[in-house]
């Protein structure tokens, strides 16, 4: 957390996560310490070549207080983007969090595609067959590992 700043100020638990393949929402949760009237805003970086920019669609607690932040059309990149959380009040200095994440790390990937089964009544069983899951960030099929849970029903 930054320096100048009440102490306890800053934000806490600050993650993010990367769905729906472009998709990725940020939340975090006030600092304990926090004043009231404590409003939050999010800068991220995704890389050292591109701009710094602010949270264009904020999610709003009861008390439209920023508790996080919906982006649209995210790409993984090779490199950490940054994150920036400062905030204002107006009786005191509000202190900032920043954090460097590796966005491929954060990405939950959709199931995989086109799962079919083909069972036989012979000994030959049952031949499963599917494709790889849609993702932001792995390209090669390869880098896949998959588990097949069979219950008997």
């Amino acid at each position: 957390p930054g320096f100048a700043g009440m102490n306890g100020s800053a934000i806490e638990n600050f993650s993010c996560v990367i769905y729906n393949i472009f998709l990725m929402n940020c939340t975090w949760q006030a600092g304990r310490d926090a004043p009231a009237d404590t409003q939050y805003f999010l800068y991220w970086q995704k890389s050292r070549d591109e701009e710094e920019m602010e949270c264009e669609l904020y999610i709003k607690d009861e008390n439209y207080r920023n508790m996080g932040c919906i982006f649209h059309n995210v790409t993984i990149g090779t490199e950490k983007a940054y994150f920036l959380v400062n905030g204002s009040s107006k009786d005191s200095l509000i202190q900032f969090y920043d954090e460097y994440i590796d966005l491929y790390k954060i990405e939950i990937l959709t199931a995989p595609l086109n799962v079919t089964a083909h069972c036989t009544r012979d000994s030959a069983g049952c031949i499963i067959t599917w494709h790889p899951p849609l993702t932001n960030s792995v390209q090669k099929a390869k880098c896949f590992q998959y588990e097949i849970s069979i219950q008997n029903k």
